[in-house]
């Protein structure tokens, strides 16, 4: 008989972010799991259970579970079947790395290795949708996650990774809450989660690396594993002597002391054993001790205070290297190091197998001890520190998962690393200064509690053509989940490629940072002055960028009908990029035998203010819900009231990026009536409207004035329902220009300090 709970509340309590709670109830009874009175699950076995009431502030969380009939250390149990009527958006684990997205209706298509399940069921009108999101999460030492089956069942797979971890009950195993706005979903669930499992923190308690806000280069795409010295600093002045001047640099993989252990082994070639190299030394390699530099604290310092480099971080695996540590080394015998054999569970080979991952598996890896890995890091890190390094980007995280046999389970273990790296970044370096990579698991995940920044997906590959579409429309999507609890990193781009314009409006739209991965001498610095401004910072937005509510369920790669649009925050305005991703790739796991033939398809849709989630955070109690949109490329302007619409079309590669600002009533005494205004921001920016910092208005007998206060330089633009008698900045009066449209522009010259805070006044006057 199935457990029966219920769940409701007539005194409800603020949710975790202070608004009203979204109101519903979670049950399973008779074989159905309801959600806000819908049939969710149907045919919901005997041994499902439901554990409700699990957070006061929000009455329809609950956890699903099941039991077995014995212990195992891997269960997979059936939850029912998706009703007719609801859609779904799937974030799984494609590779043992990285998630992606996919969409659909029947419950036998979701993905093994589904990390997080968000539903839509509609009603007869927008207010009757109701959005279910199903997170399986970490309970105990074990790991959840979902799947359809061909008997067309939802079902739950939940493994510890170590056969000696074992369980018959799944108590917490899947997280269910629902309500009627999803994002508001997605961040009061994983606020809830990181409260009762204690284990991770939502990014808003986390302190942001403050390299974020400035413009970075990465070595990798322009050197790979040939990095040097004497690249580094002409990659740096090329940058700097073009206008946009890198304060972040990451030094990648090709810095460390590494050995490969293997010549030819049962007749292998050398290239599979590439990944199976294992570090020997916590120091630099012979190539960063030489002519060029005595070693890296002499590189370090000599970039810093030559081409005014603020940050500096440092690439290394979670394990030391790709293939963790060499076992015969002296410097790491200290660690007890020992070789051992990843074991991939049956998800990570169920979707796409991983080179990498299969590398590891035939030729072992060499492991610290889980007991000595916090001396492990800190020895790393404060060496790193004491030569002047600021950070670090720590790879190939996911491995933990296949390591957990003889060490108490993949969650255990992956926490144990997890928590003592975040420890050894706090102590050696200041402002919480790491970036997370190849760590889409959720055991790392929910085990990130200090942990600011993660990749957002599968590399930038400048040289696969029919992968540029699939990166700006995965690293959208995982940021649905990622940008609760991450800043979500979209990785670099290069900015002289094909497709550096669609890149680089992405990154800007990101809410995350900036940097290329350009060759020396080899740049687009019109395309790069569209990010950076002349000091070498950037225009970074509010929050996560993610896909709008009406994109949520439709595939932007694929369905050839659908237009990706991505919303953002700023200061005073909203941003929204437009992209047509369709028709230049396809998603990898139906292509495996497949050649994917590129094809341009134009596309038409739709854009509209109400495509913002928040816009209320940014506009007054007084707003009518009018505002100014602005459009990037074709420079047109536009006034639509909240839920009005523009229509646009795209051809394939292409993308439209339009600033969104609501429009407010300044009085005015002498005109007996009011000036209509918004702030835009520069208008040659990718991100216009994040260059604001605030806006005021006064008003006496003789004018009303409208005061900004705005970063630059650049050409500053604004919405405004009458000519302005004059405009100054920083106290000088400047030219400026006012169409018919209502687009007043002007020019905001560099100034004695590149991008300090400008101060305007625009003036209206009788006269």
């Amino acid at each position: 008989m199935s457990v029966v709970a219920a769940v409701s509340s007539t005194h409800p309590s603020a949710t975790a972010d202070g608004s009203p709670p979204q109101m519903a109830t979670t049950r399973l009874e008779r074989g159905s799991l309801l959600v806000g009175g819908r049939e969710l699950l149907s045919q919901c076995p005997p041994e499902a259970t439901l554990r409700a009431g699990v957070a006061d502030a929000a009455p329809g969380a609950a956890f699903l579970g099941a039991r077995a009939a014995a212990p195992s250390s891997r269960h997979v149990f059936s939850l029912g079947t998706i009703p007719k009527g609801w859609r779904w958006l799937s974030l799984f684990k494609l590779k043992i790395w990285w998630m992606a997205p996919k969409t659909g209706a029947d419950t036998a298509g979701v993905p093994a290795e589904t990390q997080m399940l968000l539903l839509e069921k509609t009603g007869n009108g927008v207010e009757d949708t109701v959005y279910a999101l199903m997170l399986p999460v970490l309970d105990g030492d074990f790991r959840a996650s979902l799947q359809g089956s061909p008997e067309n069942e939802l079902q739950f797979c939940f493994e510890s990774g170590d056969p000696d971890v074992q369980t018959m009950d799944a108590v917490d195993a899947v997280f269910v809450n629902s309500g009627d706005n999803p994002f508001k979903l997605m961040k009061e669930s994983i606020k809830i989660l990181s409260k009762i499992k204690g284990t991770f923190s939502h990014i808003e308690s986390k302190e942001t690396p403050a390299n974020l806000d400035w413009f970075g280069w990465c070595t990798w795409d322009a050197f790979y594993k040939a990095v040097n010295p004497v690249g580094i600093e002409e990659g740096l002045q090329s940058l700097r002597e073009g206008g946009a001047p890198p304060r972040f640099l990451i030094i990648d993989d090709g810095w460390q002391q590494i050995v490969n252990e293997f010549k030819e082994v049962d007749g292998a070639l050398l290239e599979e054993t590439v990944f199976a190299e294992r570090l020997v030394d916590l120091k630099e390699n012979d190539k960063f001790r030489g002519e060029a530099c005595k070693n890296l604290g002499d590189l370090v310092k000599k970039i810093k205070e030559t081409h005014g480099v603020k940050y500096v971080y440092a690439w290394h695996a979670l394990l030391g290297y790709w293939g963790g540590v060499c076992t015969s080394s002296d410097v790491m015998e200290k660690y007890n190091p020992k070789l051992v054999y990843p074991v991939q569970s049956p998800g990570d080979v169920a979707n796409l197998r991983d080179v990498a991952m299969d590398s590891l598996e035939k030729y072992g890896v060499g492991i610290i001890d889980p007991e000595k890995i916090y001396e492990f890091y800190n020895d790393q890190h404060s060496y790193l520190s004491s030569v002047g390094v600021d950070g670090v980007k720590v790879d190939v995280q996911n491995v933990m998962e296949t390591l957990g046999h003889g060490f108490g389970g993949r969650v255990a273990l992956t926490r144990k690393y997890q928590h003592a790296l975040e420890e050894s970044i706090a102590r050696n370096f200041k402002g919480n200064n790491l970036i997370c990579c190849m760590s889409h698991s959720s055991d790392h995940i929910y085990s990130a509690l200090k942990s600011a920044v993660a990749r957002a997906s599968e590399d930038f590959m400048p040289r696969e053509p029919t992968l540029q579409t699939l990166h700006i429309a995965n690293v959208a999507f995982n940021s649905l989940l990622l940008g609760e609890i991450f800043i979500p990193d979209w990785d670099m781009f290069q900015s002289k490629h094909e497709t550096a314009e669609f890149h680089g409006a992405a990154r800007a739209l990101s809410g995350g940072g900036v940097y290329v991965s350009d060759k020396p001498g080899v740049h687009d610095f019109n395309v790069l002055k569209k990010l950076v401004l002349p000091d070498g910072s950037i225009l970074r937005a509010r929050y996560a960028g993610r896909p709008t509510r009406d994109c949520l369920f439709n595939d932007p790669v694929m369905d050839g009908k659908s237009l990706l649009k991505i919303w953002n925050l700023n200061n005073l305005s909203a941003a929204v990029g437009v992209f047509n991703c369709q028709g230049a790739g396809n998603w990898t796991w139906l292509v495996e035998e497949i050649s994917h033939v590129p094809t341009a398809v134009n596309i038409t849709g739709h854009l509209s203010p109400s495509d913002v989630e928040s816009l209320e955070e940014i506009t007054g109690d007084e707003w009518n819900g009018e505002t100014a949109v602005y459009a990037f490329n074709s420079c047109s302007l536009s006034r639509l009231q909240k839920h009005q619409s523009l229509e646009l079309s795209l051809v394939t590669m292409t993308c439209e990026i339009y600033t969104i600002s609501p429009i407010q009533s300044f009085l005015h005494q002498v005109y007996g009536g009011a000036v209509r205004f918004a702030p835009l921001g520069l208008l040659n920016m990718f991100n216009s409207g994040g260059a604001l910092d605030s806006i005021t208005g006064t008003v006496d007998s003789s004018a009303t004035t409208v005061q900004i206060k705005c970063r630059g330089p650049g050409r500053f633009g604004a919405y405004s329902s009458a000519r302005p008698a004059l405009c100054r900045v920083d106290a000088h009066e400047v030219e400026f220009s006012h169409s018919d449209d209502g687009l007043l522009a002007f020019d905001l010259s560099d100034g004695p300090s590149h991008s300090s805070v400008r101060n305007i006044e625009i003036l209206y006057t009788a006269s």
